[in-house]
């Protein structure tokens, strides 16, 4: 049997769109309705003619609507297999009509947590009866039509129209796909409201995530790579995902992964003085907060304009015009800020191909949650790095204590360093980077390479000296010896941030006690791998 002809329909939703016109299209083909509770209202109110689940079980809906469909005259209709002669006979004996089209959406039990409802009322959107349905019509998709989604309504109709009534086993198959993705789907974010909201429990004994296509990608990390962008099943933080795009081509993978770097830094900056990151391939390569965005800009520019073309830029407040257009002048593949000006946009078209996202807020960087890393054979899982610092926080470990000064700008660095790939060491002077160096494979070359950055910097824009003379430094996790240090000290800086907890804590002290350096300790490290 390939095709089938819809002479009965069982309609049993939640999300009422587009029900009552789907409902008078196939009656007018000739097709039955049966429905339950709500579903059978709306369409009697449409004018429709339906027959209800009750007078077909012989049993009334009961118990608050909790059992009504859950009965053999129901699933039987359902799950018959229709050329098997056992199966004919005893649907023959038992008085038992094939359903062939079944329409269901289930409880809204996700948009029930969002609201904010209490345990019962989330209990009482577990749908139980609609998921029965859904599986029992998916898994004999021979014979029986499942529709899960009303954005499906338009293509049944038109599969009726090209075949006489009928449905192919084609289509069957793929929306039988669709329906156990459904009701997986399901599952899992009830799944995942008992373990972590309603048990508390951080990392329970079994995980059933979601993700929805958003879309595929023009490829991943490199063109022989195949990607796509899904977004999670349940409640989320809002991102880029989520951001207007006002122009430009289509985000590539590592579009959205360096952009969602720029963005997670930029939100350190929430509700605070203009600020502008620049980020490449994933790394900050200049920050800068100042009273105004342009200067923010060219602040941050200036730490590394080699590294900045072909960056991507964000923000923590909208865009201006005056602002757009310095950006402008250097190739900018991405620019992310929670909003901008007419002026800005109207600078930003003339670059056809830049990628401009309005983000509309910005997300509270020390939200809880979980991050996810896939490795060969599992999945790593561990607490976002929201850990937060403030002065009160910061022990003194040297013989000279920071200035005000020092202090601020060793702050700003130790914000920085949180988002740069270890191991990190960023120098700041007066809420802005003056160097980074990134992803080494010790300390001492972070230091190094962030110092011989700040002198190109120097060197590029006739500055007496590199900004680092004078600057803070900040290290991602403890200075194992004094090497990194004393690099540090030979740029020019007089103040360090960083975790401490090396074995060689005093050595590395008395380092900087003879260089005349100011030092704190914070207690918490921040790799980034």
């Amino acid at each position: 049997m390939t095709d089938v002809a819809i002479a009965r329909a069982l309609l049993s939703v939640s999300d009422k769109d587009g029900l009552a016109d789907l409902g008078a299209k196939l009656a007018k083909g000739g097709v039955e309705l049966v429905s339950t509770g709500g579903t059978a209202r709306a369409l009697r109110e449409a004018g429709l003619n339906v027959r209800d689940v009750s007078d077909l079980t012989g049993f009334p809906e009961m118990m608050d609507g909790r059992v009504k469909t859950l009965h053999p005259m129901v699933h039987g209709g359902l799950l018959a297999v229709r050329d098997d002669p056992d199966h004919a006979a005893a649907m023959e004996a038992h008085d038992i009509g094939a359903i062939d089209l079944v329409v269901v959406n289930l409880y809204p039990f996700v948009e029930t947590v969002k609201s904010g409802a209490d345990r019962d009322t989330i209990i009482e959107n577990i749908d139980i009866g609609g998921p029965s349905m859904v599986r029992s019509a998916a898994k004999n998709h021979r014979y029986v039509t499942i529709i899960t989604d009303p954005a499906d309504y338009d293509e049944l109709l038109s599969e009726l129209a090209a075949n006489n009534g009928a449905t192919t086993l084609d289509f069957r198959k793929r929306m039988a796909a669709k329906a156990f993705a459904a009701t997986a789907a399901y599952d899992a974010a009830i799944s995942q409201w008992f373990a972590y909201a309603d048990q508390q429990e951080k990392f329970p004994a079994m995980v059933s995530m979601t993700r929805v296509l958003a879309g595929p990608l023009r490829y991943g990390e490199n063109p022989h790579q195949d990607a796509a962008l899904y977004l999670p099943g349940g409640p989320h933080v809002a991102g880029l995902p989520q951001a207007e795009q006002v122009q430009g081509k289509a985000l590539s993978y590592n579009n959205y992964n360096d952009a969602n770097a720029a963005f997670e830094l930029a939100a350190e900056f929430r509700g605070q003085d203009p600020a502008v990151v620049i980020v490449k391939h994933a790394n900050p390569c200049g920050v800068a907060q100042r009273g105004t965005l342009l200067e923010a800009w060219h602040d941050a520019l200036a730490c590394d304009s080699v590294s900045a073309f072909g960056g991507i830029v964000a923000t923590n407040v909208p865009l201006d015009g005056p602002t757009a257009e310095a950006i402008c002048q250097i190739f900018t593949e991405v620019v992310v800020a929670p909003g901008a000006d007419d002026a800005a946009k109207a600078a930003f078209a003339k670059k056809k191909n830049l990628r401009l996202l309005l983000t509309g807020d910005l997300p509270d960087p020390r939200r809880p949650g979980q991050t996810l890393a896939i490795i060969a054979g599992g999945i790593l899982v561990q607490d976002r790095d929201n850990g937060a610092i403030s002065t009160d926080d910061l022990k003194v470990v040297t013989e000279r204590a920071p200035t005000e000064q020092e202090l601020k700008d060793c702050l700003f660095a130790w914000t920085v360093a949180r988002h740069v790939k270890s191991n990190a060491i960023v120098y700041a002077k007066d809420g802005a980077t003056a160097g980074i160096g990134a992803g080494q494979m010790n300390r001492r070359d972070s230091s190094r390479i962030a110092a011989m950055k700040a002198a190109e910097a120097a060197e590029k824009y006739g500055w007496g000296q590199a900004k680092t003379v004078g600057s803070a430094v900040a290290s991602d996790a403890f200075f194992p010896f004094a090497d990194g240090l004393l690099a540090a000290a030979e740029a020019g800086a007089t103040a360090v941030i960083q975790p401490g907890g090396s074995i060689r804590d005093e050595e590395v002290i008395a380092a900087a006690n003879e260089a005349g350096l100011a030092m704190v300790f914070t207690g918490m490290r921040h790799f980034r791998h």
